[in-house]
């Protein structure tokens, strides 16, 4: 039955029933593949073939049942962004999650247990930030700025990911779990384009709703922004840097500390009035003026978007090692992996490709060739032991 994984991947790669039906050559109709979808039908084997060549994958993956079942813990997202486009990011996080177990699994990984997934209790958002220190303490990153969030949160077993979405998507965070509801990874969504200090602080946010357990009478986007904010700017630290109470900050100050901690001017001004060190009035003043000077699009000295490495490092390792092809590889990453196989990986299996009767016949050839060699080999042995015996 392949009607879950058939929707799951087509949606993922953003086709709809036709241009699935026009990218097989017309070989079967829309109508056909609805059916499909809906188990209601079986495609044949030449036409198994032709679909999973369309969606890129092995026509046993189309076949196969998912091992993983994907909860979704927070999707922050505009009202109005389509239904079709909620279903299609979901697909790609669902695929991707399910990789990145089979990735997992394949380098020996053990499950990622170094989180209090949604455990962190909170009943004022004041609370957040001592949650957000609490995180940084186990992960032993003290109270200094982080280099590098993404590279942060890999070390940390989480799945990093940044798909193409529409403009009003924010971000998402989900847990793909087991049949028995163990967590098997954690995903962190984010959506490409946008600068690398929003990318940070989406990240940091996402990393709150899912460690956060937001009673109903706290605003969650709030907590978790909070949350995201204080984990890239530690409030003892800030407060160090700049002081504890300011009636006045310069733009070039701000532009400093905006490099020092990754984080928009938007989002330390923001932080800067939750820990008292500016008033609400002037907090206000300074948005009006973010807002004229158009800063709310595009701030002025963006940072550079942080590229996952991960994935990317352990399939060249698989690749490399011959546990995975390269081909199903750059399906994975989505990219040319440009690692070669070992050669003698890549003739071996482009012999087992090989029909049966044609195997049979190299495999005579070798033995023929091997048997003039130890004939040959026997010859000089047996010379050396005459020569010896002289």
């Amino acid at each position: 039955m392949i009607g879950e994984r058939l929707i799951q991947l087509r949606l993922a790669q953003n086709l709809t029933l036709d241009a699935l039906a026009e990218k097989m050559g017309g070989i079967v109709t829309k109508q056909a593949l609805s059916k499909y979808e809906q188990n209601q039908a079986q495609p044949s084997p030449i036409v198994l073939t032709k679909l999973s060549a369309a969606l890129g994958v092995k026509a046993n993956y189309l076949l196969s049942p998912s091992h993983i079942f994907v909860e979704f813990i927070a999707y922050r997202k505009a009202t109005s962004l389509p239904e079709r486009e909620k279903a299609r990011v979901k697909s790609v996080v669902t695929q991707c999650l399910e990789d990145r177990v089979r990735v997992q699994t394949l380098i020996g990984q053990g499950k990622p247990d170094f989180l209090p997934w949604n455990q962190l209790v909170i009943s004022s958002l004041e609370d957040t930030e001592k949650h957000a220190n609490e995180i940084r303490m186990l992960w032993e990153l003290g109270a200094s700025p982080i280099s590098n969030v993404v590279g942060t949160f890999e070390e940390h077993q989480l799945c990093i990911l940044s798909i193409e979405a529409d403009e009003k998507f924010d971000g998402i965070s989900a847990l793909g779990r087991d049949t028995s509801g163990n967590i098997l990874a954690g995903a962190l969504v984010t959506r490409q384009g946008v600068s690398g200090e929003r990318q940070r602080l989406n990240l940091t946010h996402e990393l709150g709703h899912s460690v956060l357990k937001i009673p109903s009478n706290i605003d969650e986007e709030q907590a978790a922004f909070r949350f995201g904010s204080a984990f890239l700017v530690p409030g003892e630290r800030l407060i160090k840097e700049v002081g504890a109470r300011r009636s006045y900050v310069h733009i070039s100050e701000l532009l400093i500390l905006k490099r020092q901690f990754g984080i928009s001017l938007q989002a330390l001004l923001r932080r800067m009035r939750d820990l008292g060190i500016i008033n609400d009035t002037y907090y206000r003043r300074w948005c009006v003026y973010i807002s004229k000077q158009g800063w709310k699009k595009q701030e002025p000295d963006e940072l550079e978007r942080e590229t996952p490495q991960w994935l990317k490092r352990n399939l060249s390792r698989l690749v490399g090692e011959g546990a995975i092809n390269q081909e199903e590889a750059e399906r994975m990453l989505g990219a040319s992996i440009g690692v070669q196989q070992p050669q003698n990986i890549v003739q071996r299996r482009a012999f087992l490709e090989l029909p049966i009767e044609q195997r049979r016949k190299k495999l005579i050839e070798q033995a023929q060739l091997l048997a003039g060699y130890y004939e040959k080999e026997a010859e000089f042995l047996t010379t050396e032991d005459k020569i010896n015996d002289y």
